[in-house]
């Protein structure tokens, strides 16, 4: 297991490496790095000006030395001017000897994730204030919507073609096939408008980031965990299905073993192999895929902080945003496979 996980994470790091050098690349285009300097200066700069501001922001580089020193592997850049001296590792300007002092090294690797230019702050906060607020909805979509996915599927797959089958199958369907920004806007209609007369919930997503209630964020978690629900019941049930019609169920039904604990004792634990994989591709899905329902809850974590980086042109909190990203996917994967090894002792490690 040990050297399965240290191949695995050998792995990882490369593919990470890779993907932050495509986005890299991506976000610094010469056209992006064109909108930035006349954002950051003035829309009616000459191309002369343009590339005068970007060789004393650092931009004018080679791509590989600048992804170089943002990861942190090699010397951030240095420009004397009349005034003292600048750098990607200094404040402003600075004297001379403030700069000799200054670290050579500070991208990524250093803690260093740079300067929001959209939010006028390091990006470092941006990045875990945004990601706390995402991870607590999160944790919250999780807890409601894991166990109700697993008790779905269990019970319409327990017995396939029951009337009990069909109905939850159809109800996992549905709410599969509703869109989050669809039943999102079916819930404010009904229970958060004054119109409707069904006001149950009074507070807003907005007061939930400082003190959530169930009035202000409950809405927000059933968008999520009814989405998302559906799909793992319909994955619980199509494997519990198939494992109870497996011979060793046979078998235990043939020596009198109870219904109940044929479920629980046998049936159970193999039936949840696959979902467990689906479950773990939820955290991606969770961090990045939540878009709309912040956007339509106005609630400011994760995902809204990536459409802000997007939509203002905000380099370094979109390489932020896309290096949790990777990270998030690479390890909920890892976990995946190494939880799969548990599940399913018979699986072995090549």
């Amino acid at each position: 297991m040990g050297l399965f996980i240290l191949r695995r994470s050998g792995v990882m790091i490369i593919t990470a490496l890779c993907l932050t050098f495509i986005v890299f690349v991506m976000t610094n285009l010469y056209p992006n790095l064109e909108k930035l300097a006349k954002t950051e200066g003035n829309f009616r700069m000459s191309d002369e000006a343009v590339a005068s501001w970007l060789n004393k922001n650092g931009y004018g580089q080679p791509m590989a030395v600048k992804y170089g020193q943002w990861l942190g592997v090699m010397p951030g850049w240095t420009l004397e001017t009349k005034d003292g001296v600048t750098g990607r590792c200094m404040t402003g300007t600075v004297s001379a000897e403030e700069a000799a002092a200054a670290p050579k090294y500070c991208g990524i690797l250093q803690g260093d994730w740079g300067y929001s230019t959209r939010f006028k702050t390091d990006v470092g906060e941006i990045i875990e204030t945004r990601l706390g607020n995402t991870a607590y909805l999160m944790m919250w979509v999780l807890i409601l919507m894991v166990p109700s996915a697993l008790i779905v599927g269990v019970l319409a797959g327990m017995r396939e073609g029951s009337a009990t089958d069909r109905s939850l199958s159809t109800l996992s369907i549905m709410t599969t096939a509703t869109p989050e920004y669809v039943s999102g806007v079916i819930f404010i209609a009904v229970f958060a408008s004054s119109t409707v007369g069904l006001k149950w919930f009074k507070g807003t997503a907005t007061a939930a980031m400082e003190d959530p209630t169930f009035e202000n964020f409950f809405l927000p978690v059933l968008t999520i965990a009814l989405y998302g629900m559906g799909y793992i019941a319909r994955m619980t049930r199509a494997s519990m299905t198939e494992v109870m019609t497996a011979q060793y169920i046979r078998t235990a039904r043939l020596k009198g073993v109870s219904f109940p604990n044929i479920v629980i004792k046998h049936a159970l634990r193999n039936a949840l192999i696959a979902p467990f994989t689906v479950i773990m591709l939820q955290f991606p899905w969770l961090l990045n895929g939540v878009v709309i329902v912040e956007s339509l809850f106005n609630y400011k974590g994760f995902g809204w902080a990536l459409v802000e980086a997007a939509s203002n042109n905000d380099i370094e909190l979109l390489l932020a945003v896309s290096v949790v990203s990777v990270v998030v996917v690479l390890v909920t994967q890892l976990i995946s496979d190494i939880g799969y090894v548990f599940l399913n002792p018979r699986i072995r490690i090549s």
